[in-house]
């Protein structure tokens, strides 16, 4: 069984060099735990326990509530979903190819995973309350590492990067710098020639 959106390994290094510095780290959102080819001690959160497995995830359970305690971590990394069509129920019966959540688990997603949401008023709420508990679980002056991409849809960019940079401000991190990087991007879809050709990491600080 595979997961469909690791980290590429162009951003490995420019996390490792974020996190550099940084004592106990989470990721919340860890899927078969590839930031553990960053720091081998990071403890993963994944909620499909067939990922878990694979990763041997420290805890499997729900990113909106996490079992530890506030001001347990000094940094957050992570990559979440990005709202894109890798979130559509299909299945994959007619033949075609298809890069989705669901046709690599190989059946539907737990409701709670945001694996399953396209860009829109959910998928917005509830990733202000995933990072409202990363707030709680950080220490004062802790850092949250986030990659992040843009999609098109319809032929239109939808601005998902930003809209989580002002979300993340908007609970009250700091905003203190990002870092483009171009990486291979799916080719499937009705968008197959039209896509965003780098992803983003940003990093802010709970102040």
């Amino acid at each position: 069984m595979r997961h469909p959106a690791k980290y590429t390994d162009t951003l490995l290094p420019i996390l490792a060099e974020f996190l550099v510095d940084c004592g106990r780290i989470l990721d919340p959102f860890a899927g078969t735990c590839k930031i553990r080819q960053v720091r081998l001690d990071a403890v993963c959160n994944e909620l499909e326990w067939e990922w878990a497995s694979i990763g041997n995830a420290s805890n499997v359970g729900n990113a909106l509530a996490l079992p530890y305690r506030d001001g347990a971590f000094d940094a957050v990394a992570t990559s979440c979903t990005y709202g894109n069509r890798m979130a559509d129920r299909y299945d994959g019966r007619d033949g075609s190819r298809r890069n989705t959540y669901r046709c690599a688990l190989g059946h539907d997603l737990h409701p709670a995973n945001s694996g399953a949401m396209q860009w829109g008023e959910a998928y917005r709420e509830f990733h202000v309350a995933a990072w409202r508990e990363c707030w709680r679980v950080l220490r004062p002056g802790g850092r949250l590492v986030l990659n992040i991409s843009d999609h098109i849809r319809k032929g239109k960019r939808i601005e998902v990067a930003q809209w989580h940079c002002d979300a993340l401000q908007d609970i009250g991190f700091r905003f203190i710098i990002g870092r483009s990087a171009q990486t291979p991007r799916n080719g499937f879809g009705k968008n197959g020639n039209a896509r965003v050709e780098h992803e983003q990491v940003f990093v802010f600080e709970k102040e």
